[in-house]
């Protein structure tokens, strides 16, 4: 105790440097301790659910002529099929989405936006969360009955139990709300605010809740008896499936269907993406501790000289290695609780930055199980920042406090600094490359003009009114263009299946973009390559667009040598009717293949478009020069239009360059992260040459007397700090070429490493720190050499 009061009394005791220790070091930790908590927390999704071990997602994997297709998304009769079927599946539960909707309170008008979905009444059997109000299974089992989160009851109101309310965009269906549930946390696959009853869903869409095939949009999970390996049940899988599905027509159709059982841990942990991401936040955490953990044990070396005769006394008077050890360890446990206490005021202080680049809530990162995690770095930062200097600290001689102690652990100090200058040559190499791959990203050519593009919904909106809404769009000046989709290609659009006539296979699945209006070839600019566009203004049209990929695709099945115009197909949903004949689709044209999606996300399927005269539900603006003015005109005049709807414009290029927030977020945080390494080797630089400076004073003095110039007496320093810096940032920048590869692996199309800009980024470096260097010695250098030999 009494070392620990000593070290604090010493905390502004001259030449200690202590603030610069713990001000280096708190930032450090507090970057570094603030990504090891988020690593923590992508691993902790799902495992906070009772029995989540037991808990396993349906994964789907069909077969289209020999080709494989994997995913989440099932038809909604599979999993009461599997629980009913199958003794080892003790619960079950499946849902779909809804999507994020604005909805409108019945009685005070009020409006709120919330992400929706259709769950059975067995959700909370696998994912419980609490009940504030409500018995979840009766509500979930009312049609037109929902749950609320406890965050939107609060938006509410007092009272939200038993109010009504409609979605903005499919209005006439009015839900009341029969229950509140505690909210999904943050670690939670499943984030949803409203759970509507699944018995509701014939008055949204298509009820497929109980198809055994078909309307694949449902995410279906099953909770097992203990002890049951899922692997094991691959049988009870099929023979429910020989029970329930044609699969003898199916293989004669070239399809076949089998569903798997995925663990719930690794639907989140599992992915590459995520994979991909703990591994580079653990890299760049790993080195701003390091580096911060160097620049400590720097700068307690460089005192040594200072405090060589005061250790000295201490073994005169009989202190021991161990007391060596316990003063320096007290002080570094001082300056560690302080760097902490730092740490944690500037997390809270730029707690939104986190929130913005981590997408995880302070709260969520630091009050969990990885706070254990966090505590266990801090001890391991305490030991080496302790031992590593008391060590050296033990090995000063008696004889130190009788003459002058000239040992500078100069070889220590250059060590340090090389790790330094490995971590920021890696961070700044790699924040180079992820900035450069996402502006290539954002401004990649998809196949289609948006750079003047808006869009607003017309979802919920009737015919009539959506016409007079394009008709006063083209009477706006700033408007050049305007037209109409279903949906838009910045989107993954859903999937349908392609026929021959007289031909009963399943030839191959498309992206499906639905319906365009009139126009809307010429306002995308997407180029037609054969044939031609859509017959516009005309009633009911059986003409279709396909892309040139769709050709490729084609050619697997069929010779269409003699070119696709006029080609006739089937196409799965569009062509069944109600009178049970099947509608044949001719092809008119063939447009060039546009991205649907973004780099990283595509969606590799051939893509089709059908046309309808009717305006659909997106509006599309194509202005002469999209400004702020103009996007307000615009949005006033939809406003004016439909006074009772929540009218939103929204920039397409804006949209483009928030899908990809992610490698954004990524670029600042390895940003920040480098600008604070490269800040803490600085300093650390700073103070080596600073010792070096005075160490030599006497030599500066006597090579300047024997006619050295300025020039001279700088290169001694500077080809001193080559000597490190130049292998340590060619050993950084090859750690960041190799980091480069692996992370650029998640995108289709992504930029070549090329090893000018690795090196433009070392000599960057190499610039700066030979600048500190000049700069911190060229005092010296200048310096009357009486003024540094009159004290020796």
């Amino acid at each position: 105790m009494k070392d620990i009061l000593i070290a604090f009394r010493s905390l502004f005791k001259k030449g200690r440097h202590n603030v610069i220790k713990i001000v280096s070091l708190s930032v450090g930790l507090a970057v570094g301790l603030i990504l090891i908590a988020k690593i923590y927390f992508e691993q902790s999704y799902d495992t906070f659910y009772p029995d989540s071990e037991r808990i396993y997602a349906v994964y789907t994997k069909g077969i289209f002529n020999g080709e494989l297709s994997e995913h989440w998304n099932l038809p909604g009769g599979i999993v009461p099929a599997m629980k009913s079927e199958i003794p080892s599946v003790r619960q079950g539960t499946r849902y779909t989405h809804v999507g994020t909707q604005t909805f409108t309170m019945e009685d005070d008008k009020k409006k709120y936006s919330s992400s929706f979905i259709l769950a059975d009444s067995c959700l909370f059997d696998i994912f419980p969360r609490k009940m504030i109000a409500g018995n979840a299974k009766e509500v979930l089992a009312r049609p037109m009955y929902v749950l609320v989160s406890k965050k939107i009851a609060d938006k509410m109101g007092d009272k939200a139990i038993g109010r009504i309310f409609e979605m903005d965009d499919i209005p006439g269906r009015k839900m009341t709300v029969g229950g509140i549930f505690e909210d999904f946390p943050e670690n939670s696959s499943l984030q949803c605010d409203i759970l509507v009853s699944l018995p509701s869903i014939g008055r949204f869409m298509y009820d497929g809740s109980m198809n055994m095939l078909g309307n694949d949009r449902y995410f279906g999970f099953v909770k097992l008896v203990p002890g049951v390996d899922p692997e094991s049940l691959a049988d009870d899988i099929h023979h429910m499936q020989e029970r329930n599905q044609p699969l003898e027509e199916m293989k004669k159709a070239g399809v076949g269907l089998t569903y798997t059982l995925l663990p719930l841990m690794q639907i989140h942990n599992g992915s590459e993406e995520v994979k991909r991401m703990v591994w580079l936040l653990g890299g760049l955490a790993f080195a701003l501790i390091f580096t911060a953990m160097m620049n400590y044990i720097l700068v307690v070396i460089s005192e040594m000289v200072n405090r060589s005769k005061e250790i000295a006394v201490r073994k005169c008077y009989g202190g021991a290695a161990r007391d060596i050890h316990r003063m320096v360890l007290s002080e570094t446990f001082i300056h560690l609780v302080l760097s902490l206490g730092l740490a944690v005021f500037l997390i809270y202080l730029f707690q939104d930055t986190v929130h913005e680049l981590l997408d995880t809530s302070v709260e969520a990162l630091l009050f969990s199980k990885g706070s254990l995690i966090l505590m266990g770095i801090c001890i391991g930062v305490f030991l080496i920042t302790g031992l590593v200097p008391g060590y050296l600290y033990t090995r000063i001689p008696v004889a130190s406090a009788f003459r002058n102690y000239r040992e500078s652990k100069r070889l220590w100090k250059l060590g340090m600094l090389f790790f330094q200058f490995v971590a920021a040559g890696f961070l700044f190499s790699l924040v180079a490359i992820i900035g450069r791959q996402y502006n290539y990203m954002v401004d990649d050519n998809p196949g289609y003009a948006y750079d003047r593009l808006a869009y607003s919904s017309l979802a919920g909106v009737d015919s009539t009114l959506r016409q007079k809404v394009l008709d006063e769009m083209l009477r706006l000046p700033e408007v050049e263009q305007v037209s109409t989709c279903s949906e838009l290609p910045i989107y993954a659009g859903s999937g349908n299946n392609i026929y021959l006539p007289n031909d009963d296979r399943e030839l191959f699945n498309i992206c499906d973009l639905y319906y365009a209006g009139n126009g809307y070839m010429d306002l995308m600019e997407i180029p037609v390559v054969m044939g031609r566009s859509f017959t516009e203004d005309v009633a009911s049209s059986d003409e279709i667009m396909v892309s040139r990929s769709f050709l490729d695709q084609m050619a697997k099945f069929a010779d269409w040598s003699d070119g696709p115009i006029g080609k006739t197909i089937f196409v799965s949903e569009h062509s069944s009717t109600m009178e049970g004949e099947q509608k044949m689709f001719t092809i008119c044209g063939v447009y060039e293949n546009i991205r649907i999606g973004v780099i990283g996300q595509s969606d590799a399927r051939a893509s089709v478009l059908f046309y309808n005269s009717r305006p659909s539900s997106i509006l599309l603006v194509k202005f002469k020069q999209i400004t702020p003015e103009a996007l307000q005109r615009v949005s006033g005049t939809l406003q004016t239009l439909m006074p009772n709807r929540q009218v939103t414009v929204n920039a397409y290029r804006a949209d483009m360059v928030d899908m990809y927030r992610d490698s954004r977020k990524f670029r600042d945080s390895v940003l920040i992260g480098g600008l604070i390494t490269l800040i803490i080797a600085l300093v650390g630089l700073l103070g080596y040459t600073n010792d070096e400076v005075n160490r030599r004073r006497a030599e500066i003095a006597i090579r300047k007397v024997n006619g050295a110039t300025l020039k001279d007496i700088l290169s001694i320093f500077l080809l001193d700090i080559l000597r490190i810096a130049v292998p340590g940032l060619l050993l950084g920048v090859g750690i960041a070429y190799y980091t480069a590869q692996q992370w650029l692996e998640q995108f289709s199309k992504k930029i070549p490493l090329s090893i000018p800009v690795f090196m433009a980024c070392l000599l960057l470096l190499l610039a700066v720190i030979l600048a500190v260097v000049m700069i911190n010695t060229r005092r010296a250098a200048n310096d009357d050499p009486v003024n540094c030999l009159k004290s020796e």
